[in-house]
């Protein structure tokens, strides 16, 4: 052997080791992490992760569940679960009651009108002509985790929240995102509004110029199993469904017939209640994460994902149907593909992902009627019209009752003070009044909850729901199984498990492999963020870290 060949020997076996410590090393997790992904399936029950489970494939749902955390009881913590509540709660850490989007709309008494939880009259769509643009975070009261983690870098982080719902992405980002990205139904487009910026990146008028939205719409909507294979759902053809009218109620469904108004127009809504909402806001999430360079620095960025058309498509068939499980279906793969994009651009060390839910929602009450379980529809424009004729005959002719929104009764405290009558004393008047209503189980006054303090139990979770400037005088809660008469076939509205049981999972950056089976609520999503990163909590966030997963 030559003195050259035993030299490069030497050299090689010496290297190998280094060699294999500096690959080793790019897998090693940073302090922070350098891109965070919050993903929001809307209308996710807890249960579609159990009933589905045999039919996911290993790299969606199951990746979180066998490589990272899963919490199995983690639960909303206040009464109205609904889309504007909920995605304004996971990311601000904070109840109702503190950050004040009680619903996805409340009433005004003084202005005897109803304001839409974005609304904001000052503002102007961006990348539209269509007045679907003009919201904002102007009516959310407290910051949300996006905004301290920009407060903490001193803005340099990159805060995006993208949904098809303009409130979900709105109330996710918080105030100070640096953008929102939401689906217009007018166009097809995704757009903004200028309280953000001025005009639209140019990446999104490139990928708004693709037209993806007639693309999708252009398809099928097919089963991706065969119809016999559905054994988690009721027969394809049932009693408890909407549809898409036009006679479009089974499988297949033909999307360029129901989304053609004219030769010349399209009904780019549809595309929402389709498994391709969620695809295409799957295509604006990669696109996003390459274009604004997220998590390309050591300034941790947040990007959060509403998937949507879960809640669309939920709405008009329901959790038993074939429908709603081959969404789940499409959905397991689009967080596959989802997943392995983020591990190729930024690897699985670097980011840290997790994935949760506004709200889950009822099966229709005339299933469980069938199925002799109880439940049925309070008619409330029916009891707020007994109720002006209760009040008349009591108090004599007014217009004691303003109004009404939510399961919420607003009164007229202007012509209760005129009329010296005691307002505490009109409330309870009127909450035992609809408390003889069928489907009623309680009624709670507005007195009640702003100088009492309960701790738990279902009064509880009203007063998380409750903020004295924006909730009403008599707060109703229905019966179990109950939901409020509206366009939806199938809705959500309760403190009940149907509505309040959501997944939560965390997976990647340094996530161990963990089940935790105690109650965990869902305001406890940010400090545990917080935590990770060693920042402050949001102002007004009441919930606490999960311990376990932050280590000794």
């Amino acid at each position: 052997m030559t003195t050259k060949l035993i030299v490069s020997l030497f050299f090689l076996i010496l290297s190998g080791p280094i060699f294999l410590f500096s690959q080793k090393s790019k897998n090693i997790p940073p302090e922070k992490p350098k891109l965070i992904v919050g993903i929001v399936v809307d209308q996710m029950r807890y249960d579609y992760i159990t009933r589905y489970y045999d039919k996911f494939e290993i790299n969606g749902f199951k990746r979180f569940i066998n490589e990272g955390t899963s919490c199995r009881s983690t639960y909303l913590n206040y009464m109205y679960t609904q889309t504007g509540p909920g995605h304004a709660t996971i990311f601000t850490g904070a109840t109702p009651s503190v950050h004040g989007i009680v619903t996805n709309e409340w009433y005004i008494p003084l202005k005897k009108q109803k304001v839409y939880c974005v609304d904001d009259s000052k503002i102007a769509t961006v990348g539209s002509s269509s007045n679907n643009g003009k919201f904002s975070p102007v009516n959310l009261i407290t910051p949300t985790f996006g905004d301290q983690l920009r407060l903490h870098f001193l803005f340099k982080s990159k805060v995006i929240a993208i949904s098809l719902k303009d409130r979900a992405a709105i109330l996710s980002g918080g105030k100070s995102a640096n953008a929102a990205f939401w689906y217009d139904d007018a166009t097809g487009n995704f757009i903004t509004s200028s309280y953000y910026m001025n005009q639209l990146p140019q990446w999104l008028q490139d990928f708004n110029s693709k037209k993806l939205a007639e693309t999708y719409l252009n398809r099928l909507w097919t089963p991706l199993l065969s119809i016999q294979e559905y054994t988690e759902s009721l027969r394809d053809s049932n009693k408890y469904e909407t549809g898409f009218g036009k006679n479009q109620f089974v499988f297949p469904y033909d999307l360029k017939f129901i989304s053609t108004k004219n030769k010349k127009e399209i009904d780019y809504g549809v595309l929402k209640y389709t498994p391709f909402g969620n695809t295409i806001l799957n295509d604006l999430a990669k696109a996003v994460i390459l274009n604004e360079d997220l998590g390309k620095d050591n300034i941790t960025d947040f990007l959060v994902i509403s998937f949507s058309a879960t809640d669309y498509i939920g709405h008009r068939f329901g959790p038993r149907s074939i429908e709603v499980e081959d969404t789940y279906l499409r959905l397991d793969k689009e967080i596959a593909h989802l997943l392995d994009f983020i591990e190729n651009e930024i690897g699985k060390e670097n980011v840290l992902i997790f994935l949760t839910s506004d709200h889950g929602v009822s099966d229709h009450p005339l299933f469980l009627n069938d199925q002799k379980m109880g439940g049925g529809v309070f008619n409330p424009y029916l009891a707020l019209s007994l109720l002006r004729t209760y009040l008349n005959a009591l108090y004599g002719e007014g217009d004691w009752v303003l109004g009404y929104a939510n399961l919420q009764f607003f009164l007229n405290r202007n012509l209760i003070e005129d009329a010296k009558l005691s307002l505490k004393e009109v409330q309870e008047r009127v909450a035992t009044f609809l408390m003889q209503f069928n489907g009623v189980n309680h009624a709670v006054t507005a007195y009640s909850l702003q100088y009492n303090n309960f701790t738990d139990g279902l009064l509880s979770f009203m007063q998380n729901s409750f903020h004295p400037k924006r909730s009403g005088d008599v707060l109703v809660v229905l019966e179990p199984g109950w939901v409020e008469d509206s366009s939806y076939m199938y809705d959500h509205n309760t403190c009940y498990s149907y509505d309040t049981h959501v997944p939560l999972m965390f997976y990647g950056w340094r996530i161990p492999r963990m089940t935790i089976h105690r109650k965990i609520n869902i305001t406890d999503i940010v400090p545990t963020l917080s935590a990770f990163l060693q920042i402050e909590v949001p102002m007004g966030c009441n919930g606490v870290p999960i311990q376990e997963l932050l280590g000794n």
